[in-house]
């Protein structure tokens, strides 16, 4: 090629500027957006979870004149367990193929989300986003008392006296409480240990400030070492890698219908149900989003 633009490559009839174009590219980012709820969304819906994200994983660290892997990330977190699998994965692969990774929080990257972002080799924000959350929680609903107003007489038969512990339609005991508890304290630390060993050197603040379950807008994340700063994934990219980099998304496709009219197809949107929505509105909501 003579000059910037691809020269006489770019003169060539039909296909000549697509071949330019791609000769001129400094290289690629491949592009995987994790959203939504970790692990199992609801009751007929699954959230982010290693299977079905490991072919795309695979995938990202796959393409050709790879630069590096960017993380998309807008979720309010969900299953430890998943959380730790997929950001497990994400290192695995990067180390296998020595290439960095890049987390981008969207609206949020809270508990198992920021677990997710620190996957990252660098985390990055938005000003406004919601970033944190580095906390276990637990919630229910007790019927006790609906259960006697109604008339309805609860039979549960176990073998092993804790089997039934934590039960919503008896009251609850001590033990089954102080179980939840070292149950919720173990995996809090899991989640503090990653983090310690992800942003070894970065953190700002003490530990009690930072790991008791608070979340913040990313520019104060950034003050406190939480993220790397503040930038837009396509922007901070083209800074690392040139103008000319190209990016790959290549998170898995939506459904039939999905792609071709751009909704849901009626089974599926039937399929969530009710309670599908009412528990993911409620990880969202506790972030106030």
């Amino acid at each position: 090629m003579t000059n910037e633009n691809g020269g006489w490559l770019r003169k060539l009839p039909f296909v000549g500027k697509k071949l330019a174009d791609r000769f001129g590219k400094s290289g690629n980012v491949a592009v995987i957006r994790l959203y939504g709820v970790i692990g199992q969304a609801g009751l007929m819906k699954k959230g982010l979870n290693l299977q079905d994200l490991e072919e795309s994983l695979e995938q990202a660290f796959e393409v050709k004149k790879l630069k590096a892997v960017a993380l998309s990330i807008n979720s309010p977190g969900g299953s430890p367990v998943q959380s730790a699998l997929i950001a497990g994965r994400i290192r695995e692969l990067a180390a296998k193929n020595e290439v960095p990774v890049y987390a981008f929080c969207e609206d949020a990257a809270a508990s198992g989300g920021y677990w997710l972002a620190c996957a990252g080799d660098e985390i990055y924000a938005q000003s406004a986003s919601i970033v944190g959350s580095i906390g276990v929680i637990s919630a229910g609903f007790g019927f006790t008392e609906l259960i006697e107003k109604i008339g309805v007489e609860r039979r549960v038969y176990t073998s092993g006296d804790s089997k039934s512990q934590l039960d919503p339609f008896k009251p609850e005991k001590k033990d089954d409480i102080k179980h939840l508890k070292e149950l919720q304290n173990d995996i809090h630390e899991q989640f503090k240990g990653y983090v310690r060993a992800r942003r070894d050197g970065k953190l700002q603040k003490e530990e009690k400030d930072l790991f008791n379950g608070n979340f913040w807008t990313g520019a104060a994340a950034a003050d406190l070492g939480l993220v790397d700063g503040l930038g837009e994934l396509k922007a901070v990219c083209r800074d690392k890698f040139g103008d000319k980099v190209s990016f790959k998304d290549v998170s898995k496709p939506k459904g039939w219908l999905q792609r071709k009219l751009g909704m849901e197809s009626r089974l599926d949107a039937v399929g969530r149900g009710l309670m599908n929505q009412v528990e993911e509105r409620w990880w969202w909501g506790r972030l106030g989003l």
